[in-house]
């Protein structure tokens, strides 16, 4: 036992895998596209909520299906120490923000517009675009029963991904319909497969009575052909299911959003109704989904709710970062303004003061740094503040100091000037200092998705 420990203690600790550092430069462009994210929300009136990252077990069995991949084969799920409850890391938020809906009666005076950002986690083959902690940003409206809130939600993600510079991205359409329609379908498709079962494989024989919508999702080659010539849900819709598909449909073209219908999308969660959608590339191979979503009108009362509508989607913020890696965006790292040279540890209390003004005018400055008896050389420093990407440096030797002055010496238009500048006013000449470059170069915010 000594030996284990001992060996566990000189053991080199490292991520789990699946779940990554997000390191500098690389934040960078998730502060960007955080950025971008918060500032669009805010023009189609959604506002933040925050769940918890633990929740009940039972709040995914019963909100996400207990037939489903989620609940079956990749939630995180472990008893409480304590008082052996049963929880979960949340595998996604849609049942999260409802069951905080009801508890705290969000929509007791109407509907409610939501968003959120944050980790999720699933325990599957981590790959490109896909790990076992990622980031997910959503949102959802609840509350609303109108077919213009779909088309809404499905315009929040296209301007979203026209400010993010993104191209060559589809979208695609399906109705799941009413439960009754549903079930309809259902008994359809088990005749149908029934009749085939000689061709289906394990996983499509094993899904066959629980959940037979999910064989039309499956990525077997061999069952392609069987697919295609499934029944289709749409052929089972009533004329209020069609109307409301119709609706959404007309919206997004009133709009300038191309689309098109794919019968064969069901989405992998057992709480959609009516519409579902996803948008899609083709240039992150089997990652293609960027983001999908839907009505899901009975999760409210499945949870323990009075009846609610509500609509909403997921996106993958792991493969919008990667898409916009692959269209050729490149990143400028943020940088600080101006690096601040000090020669002598007895000015830091000066120097200080100044870097504080200077911050507070909106002045990004790094300060130099060293032994605790020794600042480093006026060449090592030099150094460091060119490394550092800052714009200028600023100088506080003594003789400035005597002045009640600093020396601000360009370092990055090759000229090397040099100015004086006076502490007595900085007001008066913080800004020139700012730099106005963004964080992404070359980006162009006026192409979409088409």
């Amino acid at each position: 036992m000594n030996e284990k420990l001992a060996a566990a203690k000189s053991e080199k600790l490292a991520a789990v895998k699946g779940m990554n550092d997000i390191l500098p430069p690389d934040s960078a462009r998730w502060e960007w596209l955080e950025d971008k994210v918060r500032s669009l929300m805010g023009r189609y009136a959604y506002r933040n909520i925050r769940t918890p990252i633990v929740e009940p077990t039972a709040l995914f069995v019963r909100g996400t299906g207990e037939t489903t991949d989620i609940v079956e084969k990749e939630m995180y799920s472990f008893e409480d120490k304590l008082n052996g409850e049963p929880l979960t890391l949340r595998p996604e938020n849609t049942p999260g923000v409802v069951r905080a809906a009801i508890q705290h009666n969000l929509t007791y005076d109407g509907g409610k517009r939501l968003y959120y950002m944050g980790p999720m986690f699933r325990h599957e083959r981590p790959q490109r675009g896909r790990y076992r902690q990622f980031y997910q940003l959503g949102a959802e409206a609840l509350g609303f029963a109108g077919p213009e809130v779909d088309a809404e939600l499905m315009l929040l993600v296209h301007d979203l991904f026209a400010h993010l510079g993104l191209r060559n991205v589809r979208v695609e359409l399906n109705s799941l319909g009413v439960p009754a329609e549903r079930q309809a379908h259902r008994a359809a498709l088990i005749t149908y497969f029934e009749q085939h079962s000689e061709l289906l494989d394990a996983e499509a024989q094993r899904r066959l009575h629980t959940n037979p919508l999910r064989i039309l999702d499956t990525k077997n080659p061999a069952l392609q052909a069987l697919v295609q010539g499934a029944p289709q849900l749409l052929s089972y819709l009533g004329e209020g299911s069609l109307k409301h598909f119709d609706s959404v449909k007309a919206l997004l073209s009133a709009c300038g959003v191309s689309w098109s219908v794919n019968p064969r999308l069901v989405r992998g969660l057992d709480y959609y109704s009516h519409t579902v959608f996803e948008f899609l590339t083709d240039e992150l191979g089997a990652q293609g989904a960027l983001c999908g979503g839907g009505r899901y009108d009975g999760l409210f009362e499945l949870l323990g709710g009075k009846p609610t509508p509500a609509v909403g989607w997921g996106m993958g913020l792991e493969r919008v970062l990667e898409l916009i890696k692959e269209q050729g965006q490149t990143q400028t790292e943020q940088t600080p303004d101006a690096y601040a040279v000090i020669p002598d540890a007895a000015a830091l209390p000066r120097c200080m003061q100044v870097m504080q003004a200077l911050r507070g005018a909106g002045v990004s400055v790094q300060m130099h740094a060293g032994a605790a008896e020794a600042l480093g050389s006026m060449k090592s420093q030099f150094k460091k503040a060119d490394s550092s990407g800052a714009r200028y440096a600023l100088i506080f030797g003594a003789d400035e100091l005597a002045q009640n002055s600093v020396t601000v010496k360009a370092l990055r238009d090759g000229s090397g000037a040099q100015q004086s500048r006076s502490l007595a006013d900085i007001a008066a000449w913080a800004a020139t200092l700012q730099s106005t470059t963004s964080t992404f170069a070359g980006q162009t915010c006026s192409a979409g998705p088409n």
